[in-house]
């Protein structure tokens, strides 16, 4: 007899085991069927996963799960993104290996991922720290460097004097590092790059053909590659002011219309001509060396106090000799933009006028907004940035901003400066080259020697893989691998001198920028790909990951895919055909009196007349609900996935993710709703159940025809099925499960309608009930699937389903006859005005419709007695009776 309430925590664990032990989910490289490849971006091994991960793969398990019933081969791998800093602070907190760290905590997570009963190829599992895996990158790399791709260059960059390492600029707060507090210096260094900005336009013009991505996402890429057009000015510099052998300074505008606005020209600290200044001026010299203090990152420059230092050189107007602007040393503006120098125009850029303002250098308008009085338009502390026409620009006044544009370009390239014009139109690009080089232990090797007689020395390919030691100390700071005793100590494998290795490390963003392909085909251990299975199997038809990620992960991996076809390693350039990006998981917050944060475990909510109160459990004391924010540990905010699993099951916990909120947007935890999927999940299980008892009477063959009932039956099913077929498809999950309710409660008024015993049950009914019972189980399936395995084998075991697993079932076949329908409700209005609705069938004519719209006593009550002068028919729309 089977269980009247469905046990999550049996059955759930037993379909786990059932599912690897037939491997259903492991696809196969040699399959006929077409491919489908879902990924969720990898997590990284923290330890233990979080409720958004739950989200994350889910919303990908349902896509995998339905497109395998829809026949297609699927490709559905996990691996780990297991490089980077944590663990290395790990190995120094805890005294532990960043090896044994990674992996302890990999164990952990797999185990919590298999809980959630996702259909996972976990034969192509791999980390990025094993040794198979870093070694193809290292062979990629030399590939790289071999075809011009990666290259050696100076760079100035953030150095943390205490912990001895260069930091991104996201770990410079407030001009300190993020971990030792130190204040950060500027360094030139010498650090790996890859060549990105050989792929900039490309990678610009090619977003337009992602019309799977978000238009945010594309929107995102297209401001960070920073296409800008403009002309590129060479301001002669005044001889009397200038440092010996300094003649001009080039500057790239896109706004050359307002050159007649200009008030000054600024200059990176780094520029030579800063650099000639300073070194004979000592005051400069020491501004200098306090702006370099601030790092490196645009967002901290942007927002830092504007800063400037007059070096008495001064610029001549290209269109007025007798004009000259002074030139500043300015802490915005920074040597890897354009040519590291700007002229101000401080009327129409707010940034320029900030800085008039501090250093009084006063502003002209020389745009007015159409409809101002020129004479009497003036800027004070707010930039005009908007169109117009030129005014205050002499030969230009009167023009529109592309006008003036036009006739400074035309102007400047025809005037010659020795052989070269003084304006030339260029293209700029903000993207710079990808710095890959880090200076910690815990990340792949760079592969190359260093020789004091052949320079840079690539590892030969038989070398590979350049493995990590293990017995590394952190006891000292800055990178492990230069203090290692043996480790970098080498001979050079060109001349047999003593050398040593690169102890620079890659940036853990090269992992991620080829994973996906690597997955393809991840027992290859000669080659990083087998061409011919990855480019049958790519792209990635949906990548599902954080918008955080939206910029550079996948432009780095759009980037790296060029990078792999331009070394002969794939033949495509996009590596993600779909791209979603979902919200996160957000919880309200509780405080005690004191401010603390509380668990919203240790916290019971209570709903009353004056609102919602919430207790502390354990003392029954008030608790302060405030805001809802992203789950974080610092505010205590989360959910243990584990928790919730252990008392709901996965599915509650899958369908709660997945029913709550559209997939793109943030979903609101709320224990209420969880509860409430509980209760829907007893329900399904009960008319599943309920519908064995009338199901299993049906006739083995189809009938020939139905009756109203069974026909109603059949048109919701397979109008149900068509919904969430076209919702899966979509992406569009929350409105799946809306019309799996609505079926659900569709269903359960014919299975529960009075007077109706098996034993009355007409055969087309009954075998409508049959199919309608499939036909559940089979959508909610790719949702709950472990409920679906428990439901699918009621059902076969009593006659009215199918062998086998239901994971392994093909997609039910919509009956397309089924969603038309035979009636078609249309508004009525009398003079324009709503009065009702009349429902007709689909077929009726115009007299038809039109006799029954006025039959309704709404529409004779309006009309009120008087004659109708026509009537116009909408078709399926409203039918308008005219008084």
């Amino acid at each position: 007899m089977t269980s009247e309430r469905y046990n999550a925590r049996d059955a759930e664990p037993r379909w786990q085991r059932q599912w690897d032990e037939q491997a259903i989910f492991v696809s196969k490289n040699d399959d006929s069927r077409p491919k489908y490849y879902v990924l969720e971006m990898f997590p990284y091994p923290s330890g233990r996963i979080h409720i958004g991960h739950v989200r994350n793969y889910t919303l990908g398990d349902v896509l995998a799960r339905f497109m395998r019933a829809k026949g297609f081969n699927v490709l559905h791998p996990m691996g780990w993104d297991a490089f980077g800093l944590p663990a290395e602070n790990a190995a120094i907190e805890r005294k532990v290996a960043p090896k044994a760290w990674t992996y302890d905590n990999i164990a952990a997570m797999k185990k919590q991922l298999r809980s959630i009963g996702l259909s996972l190829d976990w034969s192509r599992e791999f980390a990025t720290c094993d040794p198979g895996y870093y070694k193809h990158q290292q062979k990629m790399f030399l590939d790289m460097l071999a075809a011009g791709l990666a290259e050696r260059e100076k760079r100035k960059l953030n150095w943390d004097p205490v912990d001895m390492t260069v930091l991104a600029n996201e770990q410079v707060i407030d001009g300190r590092g993020w971990r030792s507090g130190a204040v950060v210096e500027q360094r030139e260094m010498s650090q790996w790059v890859f060549k990105i900005t050989k792929y900039a336009q490309e990678l610009l013009s090619a977003l337009d053909g992602l019309d799977r991505w978000p238009d945010k996402v594309r929107l995102m890429q297209r401001n960070w590659i920073g296409r800008s057009e403009g002309l590129l000015i060479r301001f002669a510099l005044d001889q009397v002011t200038t440092p010996a052998g300094e003649s001009e300074l080039k500057i790239f505008t896109t706004r050359p219309d307002t050159l007649f606005g200009a008030k000054f020209m600024a200059i990176s600290s780094d520029h030579p001509l800063a650099q000639a200044a300073a070194a004979k001026n000592p005051e400069l010299a020491r501004f200098i060396a306090d702006i370099k203090k601030i790092g490196t990152a645009q967002e901290i420059i942007d927002t830092a106090e504007k800063q400037g230092f007059d070096t008495g050189i001064r610029a001549v107007h290209p269109f007025d000799p007798s004009w000259k602007l002074p030139v500043y040393v300015a802490n915005f503006v920074l040597m890897e933009y354009g040519t590291g120098a700007i002229f101000g125009c401080p009327a129409h850029d707010q940034r320029d006028l900030d800085f008039v303002n501090k250093y009084n250098l006063g502003n002209t308008p020389v745009v007015c907004p159409e409809g101002q009085d020129p004479k009497t338009f003036v800027i004070t502390d707010t930039a005009y940035d908007g169109d117009g026409r030129m005014i205050n620009s002499r030969f230009l006044d009167g023009m529109t901003i592309e006008q003036a544009k036009e006739e400074v370009a035309k102007r400047l390239e025809a005037e010659l400066r020795g052989n070269a014009p003084v304006g030339e139109r260029q293209v700029n690009f903000r993207l710079r080259d990808w710095g890959i080089s880090r200076q910690r232990y815990w990340g792949c090797p760079i592969p190359v020697i260093h020789c004091p007689k052949c320079d840079v020395v690539p590892v030969p390919d038989a070398d590979l893989p350049v493995v990590l030691p293990e017995d590394v100390s952190f006891d000292k700071p800055g990178n492990a691998l230069d203090h290692h005793p043996t480790w970098k100590h080498i001979t050079c494998p060109k001349c047999g001198a003593k050398a040593l290795r690169e102890t620079d490390t890659m940036d853990t963003f090269v992992d991620s920028s080829w994973y996906f392909a690597r997955f393809t085909d991840p027992w290859n251990e000669n080659a990083p790909t087998t061409p011919a299975v990855a480019n049958r199997m790519l792209p990635v038809d949906q990548y599902i990951g954080g918008v955080e990620h939206a910029i550079l992960h996948l432009l780095y991996s759009r980037f790296f895919t060029r990078a792999m076809k331009a070394t002969g390693h794939i033949a495509l350039d996009e590596p993600f055909a779909g791209m979603f990006t979902q919200g996160m998981v957000v919880h309200e917050t509780y405080q005690k009196a004191d401010g603390t944060w509380v668990q919203p475990a240790e916290v019971k909510v209570e709903v009353g007349g004056n609102g919602r109160r919430a207790t502390l459990l354990a003392t029954g004391e008030d608790i302060q609900i405030g805001a809802i924010e992203k789950m974080s540990k610092s505010k205590k905010n989360t959910v243990d996935p584990d928790d919730i699993i252990a008392t709901y099951g996965a599915d509650v916990a899958r369908w709660f993710m997945l029913s709550d909120s559209p997939p793109d947007r943030d979903v609101i935890w709320s224990d209420e709703r969880v509860q409430g999927a509980s209760r829907f999940v007893q329900r399904l299980w009960r008319l599943v159940n309920d519908s064995v008892e009338l199901g299993k009477i049906a006739p083995a063959t189809r009938p020939a025809a139905f009756g109203p009932d069974a026909a109603a039956l059949r048109k919701a099913a397979h109008g149900a099925l068509d919904k969430v077929t076209t919702g899966v498809e979509r992406l569009h999950f929350n409105v799946c499960l809306a019309h799996i309710r609505e079926f659900t409660n569709t269903f359960s008024e014919v299975l529960q309608r009075p007077g109706q015993p098996a034993a009355d049950l007409t055969p087309d009914l009954a075998w409508a009930i049959r199919e309608a019972s499939q036909i559940l189980v089979q959508l909610f399936s790719p949702m709950m699937p472990h409920l679906a395995e428990e439901c699918w084998q009621v059902l076969f075991q009593n006659g009215l389903g199918q062998p086998g697993l239901v994971s392994e079932a093909n997609w039910p076949q919509i009956e397309r006859d089924l969603l038309v329908e035979d009636s078609v409700t249309l508004v009525v209005q009398v003079n324009g005005k709503k009065r009702g609705e009349v429902t007709v069938a689909t077929a009726a004519q115009n007299p038809e419709i039109e006799a029954a719209a006025l039959t309704l006593d709404a529409v004779k009550l309006a009309l009120d007695g008087k004659p109708v002068r026509k009537v116009i028919i909408v078709p399926k729309r409203i039918v308008n009776v005219v008084g």
